[in-house]
């Protein structure tokens, strides 16, 4: 047994609104730079869609991911290091811009100096790419809220495999549509095929917490890793001539702080917490010849944080006791592995998938609800689950290679806790069969109430900081006049700052010594930096 501790993230699908506001105050924290216009490490996608850039899960096309040799191993589906070299001028297997989109700003200066006149000015996109006017056919929310499903819906490549399978199942008549919200960030994957397909070793995963990185001094460019990653989730800085990607803010993380898009959820739908596991089932896990079982071998690499073996295990390998005590209460480890109600986003991918989601079954009750029967009532709920709205196939198609049974499982046990929790609001007495039926205990259908409906903010994150023996290493107390390697032109550091974002790298004197000031980004401290490339043009 060789133990790995991971700071993963599950997401509520069921309180998802679809307001994007992680998506802004992340574009706003990391990718506010000339040449990130396009790049949104955080974007919330309606589902069904062609999703963020264009129909990124058509692997057959872009190549992402790991897939079995004849033998049965693992290998690149974008293919290995000699099929890399001879292609490493020219990677084909890229999305265009066009399948993100070029971003565009509005000739606001022609609305206000144009000369008067019979017409009304307008401000014409212009491209902030080229600089050039523009016609506006693309972006990352062109889907948002179903648009245009009518003629583009046919096009997200989960409704072909449902259609595939389930015939007509998925239709796009307006009494029989439906929609939810997916948000996506980078996977932070236990099996990372960017990692794998980088050929200068500039991407990495680090060992203390499984954050998956890029080191930009040694980053090349070769834009290998946007192919590798299945999910792409991997962007390339055109003005700065590296890959750069989601850091799951790993200087708030060190700190104890939640990510951005955690910390500024409306809906209050993410968990961040520690998962132990065993490194040295993961090529096992991931070659399993069936996909349909890759969910279930996923789920067996993982480790109990309470089992005594683990503990030791995890104490000789060096995990630091505040890690085993996050891993005990980690709200990610009881969704996950416990109450087993969050899957993995395309295990398919065999990438291990460190990011999860518990599938929405609101829509279920309230399609119930208008047909005249009680949306909350459990018998009814069972039996609807699998003919309403949102199929279980296209589900199944997202988060489990197609197998139905773990989505289905995990829409019953939401049902039950609804049932369950409805019964007690009411003050009548809590039918024992319901529990009984998911293969759960009332009180364990009640502790993941808790941690769904009503749980504080310390409750959903549940983050260990840095090792006390480590703080000193980690604190920011470098001169005004040391650099960073991504403080340079167009880099992540923006130049004039620490590594970590606004205020960074600075002091302040307490009348003995001079102190670091919190490594952590604030909106206040930040607001310069907002109009920064305006400021330099």
């Amino acid at each position: 047994m060789r133990i790995m501790a991971q700071v993963a993230m599950v997401m509520n699908l069921d309180k998802c609104i679809g307001c994007h506001t992680c998506s802004v105050t992340c574009k706003q924290a990391w990718t506010n730079r000339n040449g990130m216009e396009y790049v949104w490490f955080n974007n919330v996608e309606t589902r069904p869609g062609q999703g963020y850039p264009r129909r990124y899960e058509d692997q057959e096309k872009w190549r992402g991911g790991w897939e079995l040799n004849k033998k049965g191993a693992l290998k690149l589906k974008a293919g290995g290091r000699f099929k890399k070299l001879l292609g490493i001028f020219s990677n084909p297997k890229l999305p265009e811009i066009k399948d993100y989109y070029e971003p565009w700003t509005y000739d606001y200066k022609n609305l206000t100096d144009a000369p008067l006149g019979d017409d009304y000015p307008v401000a014409e996109p212009r491209s902030l790419i080229s600089g050039k006017p523009m016609k506006i056919e693309w972006s990352s929310n062109w889907d948002d809220n179903l648009g245009g499903s009518s003629e583009y819906g046919d096009l997200d490549p989960m409704v072909e495999k449902t259609r595939e399978q389930a015939a007509e199942k998925v239709k796009f008549q307006f009494e029989q549509t439906f929609m939810f919200y997916l948000p996506r960030i980078c996977e932070h994957c236990i099996n990372p095929s960017c990692v794998s397909s980088c050929p200068s070793g500039a991407m990495y995963k680090r060992v203390e917490d499984g954050i998956v990185l890029v080191d930009q001094d040694s980053c090349r460019g070769w834009r290998m890793c946007v192919t590798g990653c299945p999910y792409k989730k991997v962007y390339f800085n055109h003005r700065t001539g590296k890959a750069e990607k989601c850091t799951l803010c790993y200087p708030r993380l060190e700190v104890g702080l939640p990510t951005v898009c955690s910390e500024t959820c409306v809906g209050r739908l993410r968990y961040l917490g520690v998962i132990l596991y065993d490194a040295d089932k993961v090529t096992e896990a991931a070659s399993s010849p069936n996909e349909h079982d890759l969910y279930e071998e996923q789920l067996g690499i993982f480790l109990d944080p309470e089992d005594p073996a683990v503990q030791r295990a995890a104490e000789e390998a060096g995990i630091p006791y505040d890690w085993m005590e996050a891993a005990r209460r980690s709200p990610v480890h009881a969704l996950i592995s416990k109450y087993k109600v969050a899957l993995p986003l395309h295990p398919e991918y065999r990438t291990m998938p460190m990011v999860w989601y518990i599938p929405p079954l609101s829509p279920v009750v309230d399609a119930l609800t208008e047909t005249g029967h009680d949306g909350e009532d459990h018998s009814n709920l069972f039996g609807a689950i699998d003919t309403l709205r949102i199929p279980l196939e296209y589900l199944a198609e997202i988060f489990t290679a197609g197998d139905v049974g773990p989505v289905r499982a995990s829409l019953e046990k939401l049902a039950a806790m609804r049932s369950h929790m409805r019964a007690i609001n009411l003050g009548d007495l809590p039918d024992s069969s319901i529990a009984e039926s998911i293969g759960m205990s009332p009180d364990e259908i009640e502790d993941m109430y808790k941690l769904l409906a009503i749980a504080k903010y310390e409750d959903r994150y549940v983050i260990p900081t840095a090792a006390v023996g480590d703080a000193e290493r980690l604190e920011e107390s470098a001169l005004p006049s040391d650099t960073c390697s991504l403080d340079h032109e167009g880099g992540p550091g923006m130049g004039g700052e620490g590594p970590f974002g606004g205020d960074s790298g600075s002091t302040v004197a307490d009348g003995r010594k001079l102190l670091p000031v919190v490594s952590v980004e604030n909106f206040q401290l930040s607001k310069d930096r907002q109009t920064a490339d305006q400021e330099e043009n």
